[in-house]
């Protein structure tokens, strides 16, 4: 378990403890007197006394008690193989307290890899009100119900919208609403046919079942919609399954850069060549998806990078190596906290019903606000990749 105060002081630690002197006791004694008789009795020297012993200070275990912070706990995985995007989350987190220089809030992680419920378990007995975290759609559900029977809600960095919910928000870029916000552009820019191509999977299920629903909505036609595996020759199976239903004006390719880029030159010669490809939001976290010539002229929806570029320039510069994209949810939320802690009194219970402001907050990842599903909602800007970098060619709003 790792701790991090929220100032630009460090955590108060369990205390110094004093080691004590063993005192010698020293007898007294007084010389050889005469008793003359008649005289003036013998004069006593007072007896020797043992100074008093300073007293000892009472160490208290787990963290000590603080009256004058928030209590946060941070859950994430600081060890086993999802430790990199954890620590990057955790390395936010501090970015933001020292950026914010912020006194009020005072941020302890807890390393869910060893288990989350048990993270969970520890922080509510360290008197967190709020939890950030975790990463993972599974821990997240082992989490919750722990959280919500202590009445302390969660913040959570999963995209699983399943997840949400009974005191959980998911602060992850969900890729229904990138999906959304991609098919709706193309649809502005004239697009009436589309086509799909989608992993088989629960990604894919999600993205399916979206993409299906913005055409719709948007007033488009899907020609067809194939699935295809995580095999060798299973895309190219699919995207000749597909060509039969040609020609689209767009394709949408649900899955990462690399295997969007693989599957594009077999569009095209497959008489797909003039559809444009559409993306999504895993696209933004890819950082040489500008330089896939194969997406040239593409399009995807994500949150904004401009204030993003920024944060990961700081972040380089104070601990040394790029952030995972994914880490300015952490930076984020706790922008998040700052902002309602003006509504949280101290020694009081997280004001929860502020999570749900329809104004919203606002982050290095734009605005966004939570649904009444629990799930936030996000200002999404359009992205194509063009001569090898990316350019908004549609931005995001502002707010709601």
């Amino acid at each position: 378990m790792a701790e991090r105060d929220t100032g630009m002081q460090r955590p108060i630690g369990f205390g110094r403890l004093f080691r004590l002197a063993a005192i010698a006791g020293a007898v007294l004694l007084a010389g050889c007197q005469t008793v003359v008789p008649g005289g003036p009795p013998p004069s006593r020297r007072p007896s020797a006394q043992r100074p008093s012993q300073p007293q000892q200070p009472v160490v208290e275990p787990g963290i000590p008690t603080d009256t004058q912070r928030h209590r946060v706990a941070l859950l994430v995985p600081l060890s086993g193989a999802n430790a990199g995007v954890g620590q990057s989350l955790a390395n936010a987190t501090q970015m933001a307290l020292l950026d914010s220089r912020n006194e009020r809030v005072r941020i302890t992680s807890y390393d869910t890899a060893a288990g989350a419920a048990l993270a969970a378990q520890r922080a509510l007995a360290d008197g967190n009100q709020l939890i950030l975290g975790p990463l993972l759609a599974d821990d997240v559900r082992a989490v919750t119900p722990i959280a919500h029977r202590a009445g302390v809600p969660v913040v959570s960095f999963s995209n699983d919208a399943t997840a949400a919910g009974n005191g959980a928000y998911l602060m992850g870029y969900v890729p229904a609403q990138s999906i959304i916000r991609v098919v709706n552009y193309a649809h502005d820019q004239g697009v009436t046919s589309f086509g799909g191509l989608v992993p088989n999977g629960m990604y894919g299920e999600r993205a399916s079942t979206a993409f299906l629903r913005a055409v719709e909505s948007a007033g488009g036609r899907v020609g067809a919609l194939q699935t295809y595996d995580r095999a060798p020759g299973s895309m190219t199976a699919a995207i000749a399954r597909i060509a039969k239903s040609a020609p689209y004006q767009a394709i949408l390719i649900a899955d990462g850069g690399n295997a969007a880029a693989a599957g594009v030159p077999v569009l095209r010669r497959n008489g797909m060549g003039g559809a444009h490809i559409l993306g999504t939001e895993l696209w933004n976290s890819e950082a040489s998806i500008a330089s896939k010539p194969a997406l040239e002229g593409a399009w995807f929806a994500s949150v904004s990078d401009g204030l993003y570029r920024q944060y990961a320039a700081k972040y380089r510069a104070r601990f040394g190596a790029a952030p995972f994209r994914l880490s300015s949810l952490g930076y984020d939320a706790v922008l998040l906290t700052i902002r309602i802690m003006r509504d949280w009194p101290m020694g009081t219970a997280f004001p929860e019903d502020r999570l749900k402001d329809r104004g919203g907050f606002a982050g290095i990842d734009g605005a966004f606000r939570f649904g009444r599903d629990n799930v936030a909602e996000r200002a999404l800007e359009v992205q194509e990749i063009r001569g090898g970098t990316t350019v908004t060619v549609s931005p995001a709003p502002s707010g709601f």
